[in-house]
């Protein structure tokens, strides 16, 4: 008998299959709250993780939803460069209110509403991503197309070079 998934896993679950996709949610014992810990617990790089991370614009307070690679660091003046406006950090709440999600388990889907989204192109070298499900134990195995396609998301170098 297949476990029944958590509340916001089943939502993200029920979000694939409306797009017509196939992927899987699954739920793990171990936490996949960070890309280092999700890595280790699929068996994958920490590139392949799909870190997804919410800014808000600093003059509209518009959201802007970054789903960056697990190996990258975001760079906030790219992503200013990107969006037309300074660009900082949302904090716990706003991250809930926009996704319907708790930070550590959003999903880059199945949202209250559509999120103008970048989606680091550094993910697309690989044939297989992870992202997050929900829940901090929650994933999905996916492709960059997949994820390019469902997130409607603008490919864009956003890493901040060291």
């Amino acid at each position: 008998m297949e476990k029944k998934l958590s509340k916001s896993a089943q939502k993200v679950q029920d979000a694939l299959a409306g797009l017509g996709l196939s992927c899987q949610v699954e739920e793990r014992s171990a936490s996949t709250r960070s890309a280092e810990e999700a890595a280790q617990v699929v068996g994958c790089d920490v590139g392949q993780i799909v870190k997804s991370l919410l800014f808000r614009g600093e003059v509209t307070g518009q959201p802007l939803f970054v789903l960056a690679s697990g190996r990258n660091r975001v760079c906030v003046d790219k992503l200013a460069a990107l969006a037309g406006e300074p660009i900082g950090k949302a904090d716990a709440s706003f991250v809930r209110e926009k996704t319907g999600f708790a930070i550590g388990g959003v999903a880059p889907l199945g949202h209250p509403e559509k999120l103008a989204t970048i989606v680091d192109e550094d993910l697309l070298q690989y044939s297989e991503l992870w992202a997050a499900a929900g829940t901090p134990a929650a994933l999905f195995r996916l492709t960059p197309k997949e994820l390019t396609v469902i997130t409607d998301g603008r490919v864009a170098s956003v890493r901040e070079m060291t």
